[in-house]
């Protein structure tokens, strides 16, 4: 009965973080900042600007239909044409001023019934509008709102004469809460809601097949990014005792600080372990792992600057699973792994590591370059996983590299929707970044551009439902390494 209730537990808190983790995927996104920020501040805004009409007998309500709808230009595009607060400020009090001229020009040359409105009088303000805006270049669309509500004022309202200073008090309020939400919230998306930008510093790497040098090496350069970064090599041999000697002989070389990673020794600490003479027979062996471990973890060390460990584990019957076990005791947030093939698709080892709940970086090296300045990030669309690769771009690239990130649409009329998208992608990133749209193909696309960058960064689509990865498979399954010339990180994030 215990075990059954412990089981659920689990499976509630699998849950729970699952839910979580979309969540927070889903707030990533530009567009849903955006809408919250809408829906959360600007009715906040109107209300304290009501407050302060209470107060204020001088301050007109009649101002803020107009000041609504600017307030909404301005928080649902804030890097658009109209997101500028002195525009915003300066366009809806240039409509209440051409409106007041407009209505004091026509109760001169016409004379109206009381409570009513020349037409004459409406045409001269929206003219007056439009000339004051175009010629101040503070062309903003609710001016005219503006504008129009100033001859409501002077026809129904005896004392309208601080209509204007309304317009001009209440608009201000807007634009210093615009200001700022920009300043500290929107612009600093990428701190406070992508985790990769301050996690995913201690990094674990898999020491497996011909081009695990290379990736170490990559993993390197993107923990050094960070200032806590760390780099733990993880070697993995097939018996306990070869374990024990690696350990044994790297603890005796001074240079590691090792831990025990077998499934019956996890988590002891190396330090009196007694080898049986009969395993040394395989001493050259381990002598020539060993030694390389040393060497790689040296290089990372003196070329990268970065911290680096050496981790020496049995594999089991789960080797993806010691990997994830380590990753866990290590207290790595991110494992970077040298790609391995099963067909066309990834080999089961990786396949569990994609299932394992950790964020995933697969490096598929080419020349087993170990500088990667020019990257190429193609997206799909703006999402976690999107944002993580963008992060590992520029991290890899530095300042002196080159970042482009583009995507591909079907028909032209998709470009301008997907220009924006890129837009909202990169600009919380530092540094110059390259977007590209391109009415292909993400396979065209990559073959044609590929061969001129360093690394092509894509992601697993593992978010995907599997019935949609069998129509349709994953990017990094469609395309040829070799037709591209590159290397090719594929990313996974949970």
């Amino acid at each position: 009965m215990q075990d059954s209730w412990r089981s659920l537990l689990r499976r509630v808190r699998r849950v729970e973080q699952r839910e979580v983790r979309d969540l927070r995927r889903w707030l990533e996104r530009t567009n849903t900042l955006v809408h919250l920020s809408v829906l959360v501040l600007v009715p906040v805004l109107m209300a304290l600007v009501t407050t302060l009409s209470n107060a204020v007998g001088a301050l007109s309500f009649l101002v803020y239909p107009p000041l609504a709808s600017g307030a909404y230009t301005l928080f649902a595009d804030p890097e658009g044409r109209y997101a500028s607060p002195l525009r915003f400020v300066a366009g809806l009090t240039t409509g209440a001023a051409c409106g007041w001229v407009g209505v004091e020009a026509a109760t001169v040359l016409y004379t109206t019934p009381p409570g009513q409105i020349h037409a004459a009088g409406a045409a001269l303000t929206i003219f007056l509008t439009g000339l004051a805006t175009w010629v101040l270049g503070v062309e903003e669309p609710s001016a005219f709102a503006m504008a129009l509500v100033t001859l409501f004022v002077r026809a129904r309202v005896d004392n309208p004469e601080f209509f204007v200073l309304s317009a001009a008090v209440s608009s201000a309020i807007v634009a210093v809460a615009f200001v700022g939400w920009r300043r500290w919230i929107y612009e600093q998306r990428a701190r406070y809601l992508y985790e990769t930008t301050s996690g995913d510093d201690h990094v674990l790497v898999p020491m497996r097949g011909p081009h695990a040098g290379a990736t170490a090496m990559l993993a390197a350069r993107l923990a050094a990014a960070h200032r806590a970064g760390k780099v733990v090599l993880l070697d993995i041999v097939e018996e306990e005792w070869l374990a024990r000697a690696e350990r044994s002989l790297l603890e005796a070389h001074g240079g590691t600080d090792l831990v025990r990673t077998g499934p019956s020794l996890e988590g002891e600490r190396i330090g009196d372990d007694t080898l049986d003479p009969d395993e040394l027979d395989a001493h050259e062996l381990v002598s020539e792992a060993v030694y390389d471990l040393e060497r790689r973890a040296s290089d990372i060390e003196t070329q990268v600057g970065v911290p680096c460990q050496v981790v020496v584990a049995t594999a089991g019957p789960a080797p993806a699973e010691t990997v994830l076990r380590t990753a866990r005791q290590a207290n790595c947030d991110l494992v970077v792994t040298p790609y391995e093939a099963d067909g066309n698709s990834v080999s089961g080892f990786v396949g569990n590591l994609f299932r394992g709940g950790r964020d995933v970086l697969v490096h598929r090296s080419h020349e087993r370059d170990t500088r990667w300045e020019r990257i190429l990030v193609p997206v799909r669309g703006d999402s976690g996983v999107a944002h993580s690769m963008i992060d590992f771009a520029t991290r890899l690239a530095g300042d002196s590299g080159e970042v482009s990130v583009g995507t591909c649409v079907g028909t032209e009329r998709e470009r301008r929707r997907a220009e924006e998208t890129l837009a909202d992608l990169v600009e919380p990133f530092r540094g110059d970044i390259e977007t590209r749209v391109s009415q292909s193909s993400v396979e065209e696309f990559l073959a044609r551009h590929g061969h001129g960058y360093d690394l092509v960064i894509i992601g697993a689509s593992q978010d995907r439902s599997a019935a949609s990865r069998f129509v349709s498979p994953p990017t990094f399954e469609r395309i040829d390494s070799d037709e591209i010339g590159t290397d090719v990180a594929i990313v996974d994030r949970h």
